[in-house]
């Protein structure tokens, strides 16, 4: 593994003192050797990259991904959830095939690392998981996957509908074979889909192996008004409620979106340090609401961000998330809440905390796991220079402003080219695959 010289930058350190400095960062043997100011590391490296003119800050954790959706894009535009996934979404992964969903992962891998994404908490569909972990080991990418779990609800396509026991038995399978490989890089979780999608034989089981593996749990909660409301016409129950209930809650838990709450659910996260991945375009575009996270941050809860699938989002860009964080939160509750260097934090070591993840990534500090990246702040949309430097990432930058990707010591990508993977033919097969897809589901083109 190369030793890396990243010089002359603004290092963005999001450690505990929110420390930020004019200096160089050296990383050796996957880790953060050392940060001082310019000149101030005194060492070669085999790598040495530029980075006047940029901020140089821990990669972006994003929490809940779906890089089996990402040739969907632009195929489910313009419904509510329970519709978007009825009509297109659960037909679309039904037709996967492994070509499809490699396709499709290489995709949604290759925008995450060419917009900062270093590390993703990411829901497959019910088949063909194994491929996205593959396309995670060879991108050099940092991920936590799951095979998503179903076993009941309505017009639900034969192609996803799982036997109880069969969906156990294969994701103990994929956990077997796949977590903690690559140096610890890639990880397996349970992906119960959402109540709604699940027998509580099954959420019952995923609770009590998810305690004995020592492996985390991502599941949807609460996203939608309908969906709240059947969850209640089932359980008697709320949706955190009868998911903390049932054992799916808790440090290890991560639950994506959490829109519509009662005020015992919002006492019930926080009690039981449950994380909530928010994903503000997502719940936008489907129009399922705004989460109440500035309640939620005051109130101690683990806050992450995610892009959500681009089926719903239609880009996986956390400069956008970390922005429509902020402003949301600014209309509901007024331009003090959700500054600039808290939505940075939320997008780094927010992420780090609710994957478990946070003594190894989501800031620059010796010892730990170099996820790096290098974003330009010379572009015309970020100038001038002398501004706030974080106020630059959150409100002003762009996903075309990254320059290098590093993960766990290795350079992905390096002025803007992609170097674990090959951009033209990661479109070719997209393309190639989406249209076959769509006609393999039998849905107009």
């Amino acid at each position: 593994m190369k030793s890396i010289l990243i010089k002359h930058g603004t290092l963005v350190t999001m450690d505990g003192d929110d420390s930020i400095l004019r200096g160089d960062l050296l990383i050796r043997h996957g880790r953060i050797a050392a940060r001082g100011e310019v000149g101030g590391v005194g060492a070669e490296a085999d790598v040495v990259i530029d980075a006047a003119g940029c901020a140089v800050l821990p990669g972006f954790v994003q929490t809940h991904i779906h890089l089996c959706q990402t040739i969907f894009r632009g195929s489910a535009d313009d419904l509510s959830l329970l519709d978007w996934l009825k009509k297109r979404v659960w037909p679309m992964e039904a037709a996967h095939s492994r070509e499809s969903i490699r396709a499709s992962a290489r995709l949604g891998v290759a925008e995450l690392i060419k917009g900062g994404t270093t590390c993703a908490l990411t829901m497959e569909t019910v088949n063909h998981t194994e491929e996205v972990f593959k396309v995670v080991e060879e991108s050099g990418f940092r991920a936590t996957v799951g095979k998503c779990m179903m076993d009941k609800g309505d017009e639900v396509p034969a192609g996803l509908c799982e036997d109880t026991g069969a969906s156990i038995k294969e994701s103990l399978r994929l956990l077997e074979k796949w977590d903690g490989k690559a140096n610890g890089r890639i990880r397996y979780c349970f992906a119960p889909r959402f109540a709604l999608s699940c027998t509580r034989e099954l959420l019952n089981e995923v609770a009590k192996l998810a305690k004995e593996r020592g492996v985390m749990v991502h599941t949807h909660a609460s996203e939608n008004r309908n969906e709240c409301a059947e969850v209640e016409k089932d359980t008697g129950l709320r949706n955190v409620s009868y998911l903390d209930s049932l054992g799916i809650s808790g440090r290890h838990t991560v639950l994506a979106h959490c829109v519509h709450l009662d005020a015992s659910e919002f006492v019930t996260l926080a009690e039981t340090q449950t994380n909530v991945a928010h994903c503000p375009s997502s719940n936008l575009k489907l129009g399922s609401g705004i989460a109440e996270i500035t309640n939620m941050l005051e109130r101690g809860i683990s806050v992450s961000l995610g892009a959500d699938g681009a089926a719903c989002n239609n880009r996986l860009d956390m400069f956008t998330e970390m922005r429509t964080m902020a402003l949301l939160q600014k209309a509901l509750h007024g331009p003090e809440v959700i500054p600039s260097k808290q939505a940075l934090r939320v997008a780094t070591m927010g992420g780090a905390t609710a994957m478990g993840l946070e003594r190894q990534i989501g800031s620059l500090e010796t010892g730990k796991r170099a996820d790096v990246i290098v974003v330009n702040l010379d572009a015309l949309h970020s100038a001038p220079q002398q501004q706030d430097v974080v106020s630059a990432l959150v409100y002003s930058a762009q996903t075309s402003d990254v320059q290098s990707v590093v993960i766990d010591g290795q350079l992905v990508m390096r002025d803007g080219h992609l170097l674990t993977l090959d951009e033209e033919s990661v479109r070719r097969d997209a393309d190639r695959e989406s249209s076959e897809l769509l006609k393999r589901a039998g849905l107009k083109t």
